[in-house]
């Protein structure tokens, strides 16, 4: 059953999606390009559909979280595991512009959905693909999950404090960067099949978006690798602090915690004569001038 969207007249108006993924990756993604007007449609399993919409808090029978996760999209039933299911998909593909998918690598072409199968018909067609090693590579075949790429790219191991377990950072953020990752890479394609006329990519063509978990997470560690690669330096489980910057850390107060994020001079002179210690907003200054 073909459910409604609200029509939109965002910057991505006209933009046809087609979801076929579940849980967060993918529909994430989804959601975003929906958020500024395209039009969504979700692919969900029959009887159950999404597992999000079973999550956590539930309101009249439905998880709040699906209805944030899947807002601004239409949802169609469909089992692909059956033959006409692929038939059904194809015919949605060739009207879309973009694909969406975050099934581990092999599951659509085993279902005669992969992409060289869809852009036959659809040459114009955008297929992101969220898995959590990507479509190559030795990893490949492994189901991946946001909690695994998280510590393979070097976040929930920063993110613990010193000599205790690495912990999450309380939402599904490996999930949620490699998503982002993704839009990314969707409208960069887009923007490719507008103007590129090279003869390997001629003007009006689509590609695929390749996205790994662990490689969105590993993208947003900041100094990490030229740190180890340049001075042999490791970073080490710091909890909230930002080590070799301070102050900038959560400090205990009498009633509570204060926030501090003094990363900077001229930013930390402030904080010094904001709390009435002029005189250490100056001896640092003359030690910085030297």
């Amino acid at each position: 059953m073909l459910h409604d969207a609200p029509s939109s007249n965002g910057p991505l108006a006209g933009l046809k999606v087609l979801e076929m993924g579940q849980l967060i990756a993918g529909p994430f993604a989804a959601k975003t390009l929906a958020d500024f007007g395209a039009e969504v449609v979700k692919i969900e399993p029959p009887g159950s559909g999404d597992p999000l919409r079973q999550w956590r808090l539930m309101h009249q029978g439905t998880s709040v979280w699906w209805q944030v996760q899947s807002r601004n999209k239409k949802s169609v039933t469909l089992d692909l595991r059956q033959p006409e299911a692929s038939d059904i998909v194809h015919r949605l593909a060739d009207e879309a512009d973009v694909l969406i998918e975050n099934f581990k690598p092999g599951v659509m072409e085993a279902w005669g959905l992969g992409y060289e199968a869809l852009s036959r018909t659809n040459p114009r067609l955008i297929m992101l693909r969220i898995s959590g090693y990507g479509q190559t590579g030795p990893y490949k075949d492994r189901p991946g999950f946001g909690v695994v790429a998280e510590a393979m790219g070097g976040l929930r191991y920063l993110t613990a404090e010193p000599g205790r377990v690495p912990v999450r950072v309380g939402v599904s953020i490996g999930d949620t960067l490699a998503s982002l990752h993704g839009v990314i890479g969707i409208l960069m394609a887009l923007q490719h099949r507008h103007a590129s006329v090279t003869p390997e990519a001629p003007r009006g063509r689509g590609q695929v978006v390749d996205v790994a978990l662990y490689e969105a997470v590993f993208n947003c560690m900041e100094s990490l690798l030229p740190e180890y690669s340049a001075f042999g330096a490791v970073r080490e489980p710091a909890g909230s602090a930002l080590p070799g910057i301070a102050p900038s850390n959560a400090y205990p107060c009498a009633d509570g915690w204060v926030l501090v994020a003094g990363n900077g001079d001229s930013i930390f002179t402030r904080l010094m004569t904001a709390i009435g210690s002029t005189d250490l907003a100056v001896d640092v200054l003359e030690y910085v001038l030297g």
